[in-house]
């Protein structure tokens, strides 16, 4: 029986090393490679192919939203799960936009994470029930800023800690009409007059920390 290979991405070894452990137990699975942020992780997917990426969400040098969008912009066939400790619709909605298959909290038992690496491998999706209910809720009850995109959050995200736009665009690497065109985007998504009001609505709504600024 030909094994499940799995790629681990997360910038906790001791996140990395447990999982390694109890996967490398199952008959059906090998991690065949670990990858400690975002940026290795888009390299090890692309080079190694595993048949499912196991992937943290808040990491250095390249988020787990921006190494999915990277990686399945050059592997249309990958086959991504999220692991990760937040439940909150910022995090859940542009992961899940970007085309990730699977979303699991870390608070999963070991068995739930091997079925949704099962399921994956086998072309279907796997999304842990609390954050099946967030989505089913959001359906009901649809927000303003769903509309955003990954991008679009994180400007917002630096809008919220004062920066103006010459500095979200060195932050960003983007040019100065990229980040006007963006915030004026923003702005027409979350039906506000202005920045201030912008922010506002993203403390409202938990899009950013309230230690943001």
């Amino acid at each position: 029986m030909k094994k499940i290979s799995v790629l681990l991405v997360d910038d906790h070894q001791m996140v990395r090393l447990g999982l390694k452990s109890y996967l490398n137990l199952q008959a059906n699975v090998e991690v065949i490679a670990e990858a400690e942020d975002g940026q290795e992780g888009l390299e090890k997917a692309l080079s190694l192919r595993p048949d499912v990426i196991l992937m943290d969400l808040v990491m250095p040098k390249m988020t787990g939203v921006e190494a999915t969008l990277e990686i399945l912009s050059q592997w249309k066939e990958a086959k991504i799960v999220i692991l990760t400790s937040y439940l909150d619709n910022a995090k859940i909605y542009p992961v899940l936009e970007a085309g990730a298959r699977g979303y699991m909290l870390k608070t999963s038992s070991a068995d739930e994470i091997l079925r949704a690496i099962e399921k994956v491998a086998d072309g279907q999706f796997a999304i842990e029930t609390e954050v099946e209910k967030k989505v089913e809720d959001q359906k009901r009850h649809p927000n303003l800023h769903d509309d955003l995109t990954a991008r679009e959050r994180e400007i917002l995200s630096l809008l919220a800690k004062g920066y103006d736009n010459q500095r979200i665009a060195d932050e960003s690497f983007i040019s100065l009409k990229t980040v006007k065109t963006h915030v004026s985007n923003i702005l027409s998504k979350l039906e506000v007059s202005d920045r201030t009001q912008a922010v506002v609505y993203a403390f409202q709504h938990g899009l950013v920390a309230q230690d943001a600024e």
